[in-house]
């Protein structure tokens, strides 16, 4: 992401801002020097030159994370003052989280739900994985379209364990289409996108809906996923 025009905003208050993240940015530095979403939702709010983005800039917080190749809403808070309040919300599992999955296979008519514990893979660092050691971790899905050989998901998680929507569908059988640790890779990358959040703002007491539309990649993957079975 080389600028601020292509930053889809989502939705914006006087203390919170969301953005559409891109699949194939990382939310925060990790040492690389490689751009950031944080770094580009900062460009953002300097660029609209007013004293009160300015003051948004410099507070600005990520509340919650997605990996790089998982697509959707991000949001942030833009005021040390209520911070806090927002990090609590977060914490407590407040705030409902839908996302959209494209996985391998036929998927089960009636909604699942998953319950496996999440630990760490001992024998490769960068995955998780059904452990009875694990923590606590529960995932609904639900089939909203059935195609030849993948299904397109709503995935709704109470508990925000790393990889976890990954490691549960893969667990099921149904791992996401192009996912290169728990499945297989695919030329559109991971099918894994954030589209919905909902919550009652603690600060202003307003109930808070944000959506983000399913991008093109999943039709496109769709097709070429079936089209090769």
């Amino acid at each position: 992401m080389s600028g601020t025009s292509s930053l889809r905003v989502l939705y914006r208050s006087d203390t919170l801002i969301a953005v559409d993240k891109p699949q194939g940015i990382i939310v925060h530095g990790d040492g690389t020097g490689a751009p950031t979403l944080t770094d580009a939702v900062h460009k953002l709010l300097l660029a609209e030159g007013t004293d009160a983005a300015q003051s948004a800039a410099r507070d600005l917080q990520c509340l919650q994370r997605l990996d790089r190749d998982t697509s959707g809403i991000v949001l942030f808070s833009l005021s040390k003052k209520t911070q806090g309040t927002y990090d609590r919300l977060i914490a407590e599992h407040a705030v409902e989280k839908h996302y959209r999955a494209l996985v391998v296979g036929r998927y089960p008519r009636a909604a699942q739900t998953y319950t496996w514990p999440i630990g760490r893979d001992r024998h490769d660092a960068r995955k998780m994985r059904v452990s009875r050691t694990g923590k606590s971790a529960t995932t609904h899905a639900r089939l909203l379209e059935q195609h030849a050989s993948t299904a397109l998901l709503d995935v709704r998680i109470e508990t925000g364990r790393k990889h976890q929507i990954r490691v549960h569908l893969s667990h099921a059988g149904h791992p996401i289409v192009g996912d290169e640790l728990y499945g297989r890779p695919h030329p559109k990358g991971l099918m894994l996108h954030a589209a919905k959040l909902s919550f009652r703002d603690p600060v202003t007491g307003e109930s808070v809906d944000i959506c983000s539309p399913l991008p093109r990649r999943f039709r496109a993957a769709a097709l070429r996923t079936d089209a090769s079975n």
